[in-house]
Parts: structure tokens; sequence; C-alpha cells
């Protein structure tokens, strides 16, 4: 018996020594290679890249979680008492972990099978969610507890609850408690009532069974007991607590809507961040400032959306886009529509002989007017309509699946969208930042960007840079062209080109000056025939252009190349900065997470005119060109020149008589007088441009189909893109003064006969001013000083 009782006090001892052991060991196992707590310190959540405008309006979000990290002296004392009340109520009091919950829990899955009740601290759950997977293992949640505790030994409880409240997933895609607050009431959780916050406190338990606007029964209910715990807990008064029970709930779902709309201009800069950054653009939480302000990007996408629907109504209505729905289908088919462009669905549920009535994506039937239809002939091709419709019947049916527009008033409007498609480029003329920028028509509809991406035939808005090449060759703005018909043959297959004016109308010698506002074919020709294909493709490099991408022959006059409007609004730059060379781009500031700026653009300054440079270096290309062709590793500090000062002012004299009295004379209607520009329209009117600028902007519009066509007869630059021009420049040049450019040292001007082209005598009848470079003012024939024309110059082959 002795023997007995010795057997079991010692294995008693025993007991007693080697559970402390196992349980010291398992501790000592599982503690292996826990992470190390000072690594949390450093952690860096996810967070999306957001893009704004300069006047830092939202643009766009990217990444797939929603999370803005909030301090925790910004957080509202009581939502930190609502979340302790739901989740952890002895939180401030224990150590990381709960042994009375846990041991409930521990209970309840022993005696049932299931887990149903939560042990899990808020130390726990941010153990969890930092560090460790979710798998639901033994070891995993003994892990966590030992995590647990060693985050309380090294952490405060104020930091704890920071880590938990910006890492939590409360539903649709929101991270954290303010994140979380902006999708469900579009406010900073600074800014909720007492029953908002515990609505919010409540999700984190369930985020889908408790969500407000899936499950709004059942979230009620937990806010109320969550409110209800907070009373017993005495951390409301009874007043407070009867008044947020009693508050109605109002969350809804407020996704990232964009302020401002200018999705091309995001995408342009989600690549380029993507291309600096690799995926991490999507997660470190940059914030990028782009150049773009929301009044001109406004003005950019209501004036190009304008121009395309005037276009659109002068070729007729192509019919409803479902037609003859039924009626059992008409709310199933509204849902899976979208509005493009300003454009709502809308289906025709109801005809008379003044109105139509439609059903709207809203599920409201509402009036469009028969006046707002009148324009709606029949679409037969992109020259020829039917005949002027006499009623609402003549157009629609009831069951077609139409466009509408709403006015500011509400007020419908019958519409279409579009199939011309249009491209939009504004930049700044002594910067190169993209001031607007519209790629199309609407980028839900397609998100090609025409500005960047589209390679079209400029048309004669190339041809100041054929003019350009012959100023600087050694012709003046005075030089005698014959604006004659010439053929020229094609060395290699023996056919005959026979280019033409429009209208087949000729002029016969005129000066080079009425040449390009007049915008003559021919006599673009003969100055490229003059200066030579070879160094006019070289200096027209100068440009921005690749020498490669022009076409080595006579049609280069004509603007035949492919180009993009970007390049096209780059090269024209150097006529409205003076001549020089500018580098377009769109991403002005990078912060980081911290709002530590850490990219800033420096674009390459432009001298004052006669200032002497002592000193050029060079820096980093950091602008983020957006013509890859043309990309520098180095950017020069002082903006290069690229053709003479002098030349610059006389092209810009020259581009102004456009507007004045040439083929952009609609632009008369903004009463500038610093306005210059040149219309371009490529064979069969499958391209129509404006190129134009002042000391500000320098602004580009393409019209075309993405698929090239004909835009039909009496379509011409000047009646598709430069009302679209005019319509943006009015808002963009609203209150600014007129911008002259200053005029260079070394111009003279001079009185010319307008028969000779030479200096005016007392016998001349007909005489103007022109501009000269001083040289040129005192070259001619004979000892006289005349300026020289044309001929004087390089005496051409008239074929």
């Amino acid at each position: 018996m002795i023997r007995l009782y010795k057997f079991i006090w010692w294995s008693f001892i025993s007991l007693i020594c080697v559970v402390p052991l196992v349980i010291s060991g398992a501790a000592l196992y599982l503690s292996h290679n826990l992470p190390s707590i000072e690594s949390i310190r450093h952690i860096e959540l996810q967070i999306p890249l957001r893009v704004y405008s300069a006047d830092n309006k939202l643009i766009a979000e990217f990444g797939e979680m929603r999370r803005s990290p909030i301090a925790y002296k910004e957080i509202p004392p009581n939502f930190v008492n609502a979340l302790l009340a739901a989740e952890d109520d002895n939180f401030k009091s224990h150590y990381g972990i709960d042994l009375k919950s846990l041991l409930r829990a521990i209970l309840e899955l022993a005696t049932t099978g299931h887990k149903q009740s939560g042990g899990s601290t808020i130390t726990m759950q941010v153990a969890r969610n930092y560090f460790l997977s979710s798998e639901q293992t033994y070891i995993r949640k003994a892990r966590e507890i030992l995590l647990a505790l060693k985050l309380e030994q090294e952490l405060t409880k104020e930091e704890i609850l920071e880590l938990y409240l910006n890492k939590i997933f409360l539903g649709y895609r929101s991270y954290g408690i303010e994140a979380a607050s902006q999708v469900y009431y579009g406010k900073s959780v600074k800014d909720l009532s007492l029953a908002q916050m515990a609505t919010l406190a409540g999700l984190p338990k369930a985020p889908s069974a408790n969500n407000p606007i899936i499950n709004p029964k059942r979230s009620l209910e937990r806010r109320n007991w969550i409110l209800s715990r907070m009373y017993n807990l005495r951390m409301i008064n009874k007043a407070d607590y009867e008044k947020a029970k009693a508050e109605p709930e109002t969350a809804k779902r407020h996704d990232a809507i964009p302020e401002l709309a200018a999705p091309y201009i995001a995408e342009i800069i989600r690549s380029e961040m993507v291309e600096k950054y690799g995926d991490a653009a999507y997660t470190d939480g940059y914030q990028v400032t782009a150049t773009i302000s929301s009044p001109l990007q406004e003005a950019a996408n209501q004036a190009l959306r304008k121009g395309l629907l005037e276009y659109d109504k002068r070729h007729g209505y192509r019919g409803a886009e479902q037609p003859s729905i039924a009626i059992e289908s008409w709310s199933n088919i509204l849902k899976e529509q979208k509005s493009i462009g300003y454009l709502e669905p809308a289906i025709v549920t109801a005809i008379d002989e003044q109105n139509i009535t439609v059903l709207t994506q809203q599920n409201q039937q509402e009036i469009v007017a028969w006046a707002t239809m009148k324009w709606a002939r029949s679409y037969l091709s992109n020259n020829s309509m039917g005949p002027l419709p006499k009623t609402p019947k003549d157009i629609v049916k009831v069951g077609d699946l139409i466009r509408v527009q709403r006015d500011q008033q509400g007020t419908l409007y019958f519409s279409q969208l579009p199939k011309a498609e249009s491209a939009l480029v504004s930049l700044n003329s002594q910067t190169g930042a993209v001031e607007a920028l519209v790629g199309g028509f609407s980028f839900d509809q397609s998100n090609y960007n025409r500005v960047t991406q589209a390679k079209r035939q400029p048309g004669s808005s190339f041809k100041p840079f054929i003019y350009s090449a012959a100023l600087d060759a050694g012709f003046t703005a005075a030089s005698k062209i014959n604006d004659a018909p010439i053929v020229v043959e094609d060395g290699s297959n023996k056919k005959k080109w026979k280019p033409k004016n429009d209208g087949n109308k000729f002029l016969g010698p005129i000066s080079l000056r009425e040449g390009l506002y007049r915008s003559r074919n021919l006599v673009t020709i003969r100055l490229l025939q003059s200066v030579g294909i070879d160094n006019t493709l070289d200096y027209i490099e100068k440009f921005g252009f690749a020498k490669e991408s022009l076409p080595p022959s006579l049609s280069l006059a004509l603007g035949s190349a492919d180009v993009s409007p970007m390049q096209i609004a780059r090269a024209w730059t150097v006529f409205a900065s003076g001549g020089y060379k500018i580098y377009p781009y769109v991403i002005d500031e990078i912060k980081d997470r911290n709002d530590k700026v850490i990219f800033t653009a420096t674009p390459p300054a432009i001298p004052e005119i006669n200032q002497t440079i002592t000193e050029v270096s060079e820096h980093k290309a950091v602008l983020m060109p957006m013509e890859k062709d043309d990309q520098p590793k180095t950017i020069p500090n002082i903006a290069e020149s690229v053709i003479d000062k002098r030349t610059a002012y006389i092209m810009n004299s020259i581009l102004q008589d456009v507007i004045k009295r040439g083929t952009g004379t609609r632009a008369l209607a903004l009463k500038r007088t610093d306005l210059a520009g040149k219309t371009g329209t490529t064979n069969d009117t499958k391209d129509a441009w404006f190129a134009g600028y002042n000391g500000d902007y320098t602004t580009v519009v393409w019209v075309g189909f993405d698929k090239p066509d004909t835009l039909g007869r009496r379509e011409y630059g000047g009646t598709l893109a430069l009302p679209i021009w005019i319509d943006y420049m009015q808002v963009a040049l609203k209150d600014k003064p007129n911008k002259t450019m200053p005029k260079p040292a070394g111009i003279v001007q001079l009185k010319i006969d307008a028969d000779t082209g030479r200096l005016a005598s007392d016998n001349s009848q007909r005489t103007y001013t022109e501009l000269f470079k001083k040289e040129d003012a005192i070259k001619g024939d004979d000892s006289s000083g005349l300026p020289m024309s044309s001929d004087d110059v390089a005496p051409m082959e008239l074929f």
C-alpha cells in the first residue's frame, strides 16, 4: 500500500512537472518563426492608385481594394466604443486573449462539434489578419494566441486598434472603416452619426449577412443590439441611445464615382504608372495629379460630343438600336443598357401626332417632343437622306430601343449614338502640359484613344511644316509661286499623278502667304519640289516626327503621312512657342501613401526672346513623354530651339491670316486677335482636322470614322473639326487677355507690290505690308535691295 501511495505521489509530481514542460516545449515550437512585432509597425497596407485633376477632383481609382488608412486619433471615440461593444468589450483590460470567452468557445466546440460564439479578441484577429492564414486548425489557433500575447507586450492598445480598423474587410471591396464609411454613407467616419457608426461596427463579424444594403433587416437588428450593448456598458446615455435607435437606416452604395469625366487621361496615367512601378502601382497608395483642370476637360467633353451629334443629325437617322421589342422584355432590356456619352437608353411605349412616350431606366414614362425629332430623316448614305418625316410614326415604332438626351431642366431630346468619332487634345503652348484630352465619343463605348493611338492622314493641317521649311530655305512670305496644274510622273511605273486644288480651280502666281491661308495644294507641292524632299524630311523631323514614318514623295505636301492628333499637336507647339521643341506630358505630380511628393514634372523652360542662355544642363526624362517613338533619355532643362524664331513669327502671322481671311474664318466668332490655325481635309473627306493655337493653348481636333470612310459632301475641316475647336477654346480662353507672340530681333516690315511680289514703287496699284527676315529683305537680283521672288531663289520646272 505504501508503495502504491509513493507511485501515486511521484506520478502526481511528475505530471506537475511534465505538463509545464510540455506546454513550454509546445510554445517554444509554435513560436518558432513567429514574425517580428517590429515588422508590423512598418507594414504597408494595399491602397489603390488614385488619379486627380489639377484642381483636386477624382478622375479614377485603380486597384482591387478600396482603402483609406486613418490614424487612431482621427477615429471618433463613439466608433471605438461601438466596435468594442460588438467585438471585444474586455479589450482594454485583457492581455491579448480573453480566457472566459476562449474557454466558452472551446466548450461549445467540444459539446456540439460546431463553433457557436467567437473566442477571438481583437488582438487575436490582428495577429491572424496580418501574419497568419485563416485556415481552421488547432496549430494555427495556438500560434494566433501566442502572437496575440506578443502583440500586447510590444504595442499599445491604440496601435492594435488602429491596425485592426484599417485592415478589416467590410464588404464591397472596402477594407478599413474609412473606406467602408465612404462606400455605405458617402462621407468620412468622422462625420457619421452614432447609429451609422453602430451599423459599421456590426459588419466585421459577417460583412455579407449584416450588410445594411443587402440585408437591411438583419443589419438593423444588429445595429440596435450594439446600441443596447453600448448603453448597458455605460458608453452612451439613454437619450443618445433612444435617438440613435430611432434613426432610420440610410446606407446605400457609394462607389468611387469620378468627379471629373476624363477616362482617356486616366488610362494613359494608369499605363504610365504600371510601366514605372509595375503591379505596385495598384497597391502602394500612389496619388497622381494630372495636368488637366476640370473646367477645360469638361469643355472638351461637351464640345466634342456636341460636334459629333450635330454632324450625325445632318446625315439622318439610322433607326432603332433594337426594333419592336416585346413589352414583357422592356425592363430587362433597359437594365442591360448603359448611358453612353450622356445619351440614355429608352424604349418607345406610345406614339401620337405630337410626341412619343418612352420608358427610361428609372422606370419612368417620359415625353419626347416631336420638335426634337424633326431632324430625323432616314439615313441612306453619308451623302443622302430620305424625305423629311411628317409625324413621329415616320421615325419610330412602339417597342423601339432608342437614345435620348436630357438637358439641365430634365427635358428629353430625341437622339442616336453617332458612328463618326473624334479626338481633341489641348496642350499648354509653353510647357507641353496636357490641358484637356478626349479620345472618342465615349470611353464606355470604346477605350481606343484616338488622340494617341489613331494614325490618320492630316491633310492640309500638315502644310505649315512644308511652308516653314521653305521660309528657312530662303523663300519669303512674299515669294510668288505658280498655282497652276502640274503632272508628276512616277518613275517606277510611269503612272502620272495630277494633283488638284479643292474645287479644281487655279489662281496663277500668288504669294507664299496666300498659298497657305488659301490652302492651295499646287503651291505646296511646288514648294516641296523646290526645297527638296530629303531636305524637307530632315527639317520636319525637328518638329518631333519620326522621319521614317513620313512618305518620301511629293504627296507629303498634301498631308499623306499617317500621324496621331497628339503628334500634330506637339508639332504645332513649335509655332506656338516661338520655335521651341515641346514634350507633351500628363502627370504633374506623384505622391506616395504618406503624401510625400516623389515626382514633379519639370518641363524644359522656354527662354524669353533674345535671352542669352549661358548654361544648359540635362536632366533625366521625367516628363513621361507620351510619344514613345521620340522619348529621349535626357531632356535639356532649357527648351531646344528647333526652327528660326523669325520663321516661327512669320508662320504665326500667316496662320493668323488663315483665321482672318482663309479657311478658318469661323474662328472669328471668338473675337480675338491672337488666334492662328489651319484646317485639314483629306481625299474623299475621310478625315477632317483643325489645328490652332494662341500663346496659352495649342489645340487639335480630328473627326472621322474608325474605319476610314467619307464623311460626306460639304463636310470639311472647317465645318466639322473647327466648330468643336471653337466651342472648346471659347471656354479655355474665357477672361484671358490676348497673348500676342513677341517680335524677335531681325524682323522687318516692307510695303510690297501685290502684283509683282517686289518692293512697292510709286506706281504700284495694289500694295500690302509683309514681314521679312532682315537678311532676306536686302537680297535681290540687282543692287536695289528688293525682296526676291521664288524664281530668284530657285527657279522651278513647271510641269
